[in-house]
């Protein structure tokens, strides 16, 4: 659910752009440009939590694009509503213009799904294509989101958190285990991955459906 868009004056809402404050604010050494949202496993709520943000920073008027890395399950299309009949596989196997698969969602927002389930998601997404992919949108956008699979579901979130700035780790509470989120942490910093924060998803004792805590 698109709560910053539905409901702007919520709790929800105004904890999403929280985080957006602190992701900004991460670090001192350089700019969080490219930021990337995992989780240990489906279900905790990964990519309403990268649309939510993607929509937080197009609101203060920056260049925001959201990438659908979820190459086996997509999601990312399902939240704005919108086609993922093209997308990134698309335009890694394909190598055309990029520009032909991305969708404008507003003045300051654009998206590029998932496109068709490739036989080969993590070949894909280590591949140089898609560094190269990242390096060409680093120029036209101020902020690259990220949505990729469940770390312990699959190796592709291993390998683009080696290609970000920083990492968002999504727990649900009541539902993500202490040990795997600990061993999340552990695979992604085991591959020199930055994990900048962790949004605590759904948690008890708040008025709204969600809640988003960061640090």
């Amino acid at each position: 659910m698109l709560i910053i868009e539905k409901s702007p004056k919520s709790i929800a809402a105004e904890s999403y752009r929280t985080l957006r404050t602190n992701i900004k604010y991460s670090s001192f050494d350089k700019d969080m440009k490219r930021i990337l949202f995992t989780s240990s496993i489906p279900g905790e709520g990964k990519s309403t939590t990268a649309s939510n943000i993607a929509l937080a920073f197009a609101q203060e008027e920056k260049k925001v694009i959201i990438i659908d890395c979820d190459l086996r399950r997509s999601n990312v299309h399902k939240e704005f509503n919108i086609s993922n009949r093209t997308g990134l596989t698309n335009v890694l196997i394909s190598k055309e213009d990029i520009n032909k698969h991305i969708q404008n969602y507003n003045k300051y927002l654009d998206i590029l799904t998932a496109g068709v389930v490739p036989p080969n998601p993590s070949e894909m997404l280590s591949s140089k294509a898609m560094s190269d992919l990242l390096d060409k949108l680093d120029k036209e956008y101020d902020v690259i989101i990220i949505d990729s699979p469940p770390i312990k579901a699959v190796t592709d979130a291993q390998i683009l958190s080696r290609i970000v700035d920083g990492v968002v780790l999504v727990v649900r509470s009541g539902f993500s285990k202490k040990e795997a989120v600990l061993e999340t942490k552990s695979e992604i910093e085991k591959v020199g991955g930055k994990i900048i924060g962790t949004v605590l998803n759904r948690a008890e004792g708040t008025r709204e459906k969600y809640y988003y805590y960061y640090g």
